[in-house]
């Protein structure tokens, strides 16, 4: 590790790691919490090579690195073994809107497990293919274990959820694991298969439901929770929410147990009455919805179910369509629900190959061969969750691609007549038990060979695949500045930053320029460029010129350690700004309250390659040039 060096030294200086109780880090600094600060040699600190500065203040003892304190920060905690308290995301710049956010959301909760979920998915494809083949006898000892191996991961992935889940929103990842215990505890998946119901709910509606049980005369609509998704992350954003809150109101010497008793209490009951009949019903609506599109046009259904199968099953709702589709095979003899979705893991595996083709992530290179196996053999989950979807591109062309074999398969009027395997082992289920290989089985292929091609040219070529690591990369730039003007990003006095009381800025240790009493809670931008830094407590934001200057608003002296509160972003990291654009806002009164001064540092931070020079004025107003800026 670059830092290892220079972490051991901190470490040691600070009184070893038996001396540390917690680190967190800020926007340029190690926050240590030290058991005694009189063991920590900061002399020798402040001369370390990498070391700015050491301060103390708020019961912290602050080392200063700069604007590489995260990968210090990492450092330190892999080399004395703490806890990752505040770990930065390195992608919260990226989540600007609706929709990253929530890629982001489900690639965090799946990333920890997506090596174990790729190895169970490639034991499902080879166990099924060795039946396939006649190697393996499904009643055989042989067949149930590796089945078991391979699919006990999916069987009880609401478990794993649960852990991942809790941990990605900020709760006790336990917690979040005996959650999901409870709704896949085998006898409540049994009771309903019991002789007879207490009483039906909605009945002769797309609602209808057989109630079993009752949670103090609360009718309870029971559903198969194991191998669910969308239930046990639900019920984990809410446990965090409100573990939070017990942590906040039950009294500290009961808090141990009493905390998670009464999450538990509060929320498994609230998932099987409200969370998972409402997943339940929006199943059952998309699978009404599904007959209703095929009736109308089996090409528009192709479409439909092809394009969006990936995306039912992220959400869970693909379990509407199952019944449905066995329902049809029982009654009919054939089905063209689950015939027209045969496209899309033959189009996810193309798009994972076009990925492992292109990219320079050996990590991805190496978990794309995987998820390429086991998509080919049906087991999606990996691949999407893995590869597609956090580079967002990859998996929008999957589903065109599936869309478009979809409507080929629709065309040629594909139907299945037996509940088969997905992925290549679901094509015997397309032959028609009578007239053999027709056109809707020759559709079938043509559909998955045309989804392939298709979904590999898009991603191959269009797909971005390196552009996050290209858009991380240092821009060339000369740094020639003829004349950059700074103007106040606030309105509010103007002061020396030797006059202020945070050294590290008063020293000019972390850039040059001023200090500014604001008189109002608005921070815009005082040149047009690049959000470079937003840090997650939102109190500091960094930006970057077209030409290479970069500079750092920093809010208030301490203020990291309210953790966001009282401050409100308009943008997000990466984003790009025009002068004069609103940043974020913050309450002056709520901070100084909570004993913090907001004194505001603005300062050049790479200020030796340029002559800075700072105004005059005592009072400033959003715009008034603050400081010029020329090349030396």
């Amino acid at each position: 590790m670059k830092y290892s060096q220079l972490a051991k030294d901190i470490i040691k200086n600070v009184g070893g790691k038996e001396n540390v109780n917690s680190v967190v880090h800020c926007i340029t600094r190690l926050r240590f919490k030290l058991k005694d600060e009189s063991k920590a040699n900061t002399e020798v600190l402040e001369n370390m090579d990498g070391v700015v500065t050491v301060r103390k203040s708020g019961g912290q003892y602050q080392v200063v690195i700069g604007n590489h304190v995260p990968d210090v920060y990492k450092a330190v905690v892999a080399e004395g073994g703490f806890q990752s308290e505040k770990q930065v995301d390195e992608d919260d710049g990226e989540k600007g809107n609706l929709f990253d956010r929530f890629i982001d959301m489900i690639s965090g909760i799946f990333t920890p497990i997506l090596a174990v979920l790729a190895a169970s998915g490639m034991i499902k494809g080879f166990n099924a293919l060795f039946v396939a083949l006649n190697w393996l006898d499904e009643e055989g000892g042989t067949y149930q274990i590796l089945n078991a191996i391979g699919d006990g991961l999916f069987y009880f992935l609401p478990i794993l959820l649960g852990y991942t889940a809790m941990k990605k929103f900020g709760g006790t990842p336990f917690l979040g694991m005996v959650i999901a215990m409870a709704l896949v505890y085998p006898d409540l998946e049994g009771i309903p298969g019991a002789s007879e119901p207490l009483y039906t709910l909605f009945a002769g509606t797309v609602f209808e439901s057989p109630i079993y049980i009752e949670f103090f005369g609360i009718p309870v609509i029971l559903m198969t929770y194991s191998m669910s998704v969308i239930p046990i992350i639900v019920s984990a954003f809410f446990a965090a929410k409100l573990e939070k809150f017990f942590t906040k109101v039950v009294p500290s010497v009961v808090k141990m147990f009493f905390v998670p008793m009464f999450t538990m209490l509060i929320i498994i009951p609230l998932t099987f009455i409200i969370i998972g009949p409402i997943a339940t019903w929006a199943s059952q609506l998309l699978g009404e919805g599904t007959i209703w599109i095929y009736e109308l046009s089996p090409v528009i259904a192709g479409m439909f179910l092809g394009g969006l199968w990936l995306v039912f099953v992220m959400f869970g709702l693909h379990w509407g369509l199952v019944p449905i589709a066995m329902n049809n095979i029982t009654v009919l003899g054939q089905d063209p629900i689950l015939a027209l979705i045969f496209a899309h893991s033959f189009a996810l595996a193309a798009a994972i190959f076009a990925v492992m083709l292109r990219t320079k992530d050996k990590g991805l290179k190496t978990l794309s061969l995987p998820a390429i196996i086991s998509a080919f053999f049906g087991v999606t989950e990996p691949g999407m969750y893995g590869v597609a979807l956090p580079l967002k591109r990859p998996f929008i062309f999957t589903v065109i691609s599936s869309a478009v074999g979809g409507a080929i398969m629709g065309m040629s009027s594909t139907i299945g007549y037996v509940m088969g395997g997905l992925g290549i082992f679901q094509l015997p289920s397309l032959i028609h038990p009578d007239d053999g290989i027709s056109t809707g089985f020759i559709g079938a292929v043509i559909a998955a060979l045309v989804s392939m091609v298709l979904a590999f040219v898009l991603t191959y070529f269009f797909g971005g695949i390196n552009k996050k690591q290209e858009s991380n990369s240092p821009n060339p730039t000369n740094n020639e500045v003829e004349n950059l003007v700074i103007s106040s990003p606030l309105r509010g006095e103007v002061k020396l930053l030797e006059e202020i009381e945070d050294t590290a800025f008063a020293s000019g240790a972390l850039g040059k320029g001023v200090a500014i009493e604001p008189i109002e809670g608005k921070v815009y931008a005082p040149v047009s460029g690049t959000v470079s830094v937003l840090f997650p407590t939102k109190h500091a934001i960094g930006l970057e010129t077209n030409d290479g200057t970069e500079m750092l608003i920093h809010v208030g002296l301490d203020t990291v350690q309210l953790e966001g509160e009282h401050f409100t972003t308009e943008v997000s990291q990466g984003d790009r700004v025009e002068k004069g654009q609103l940043l974020l806002s913050f309450d002056i009164e709520a901070i100084k309250e909570a004993g913090y001064p907001v004194t505001t540092p603005v300062v050049v931070t790479n200020h030796d390659q340029y002559e800075l020079t700072t105004t005059d004025k005592q009072d400033v107003q959003p715009e008034d040039v603050l400081i010029e800026v020329t090349s030396k």
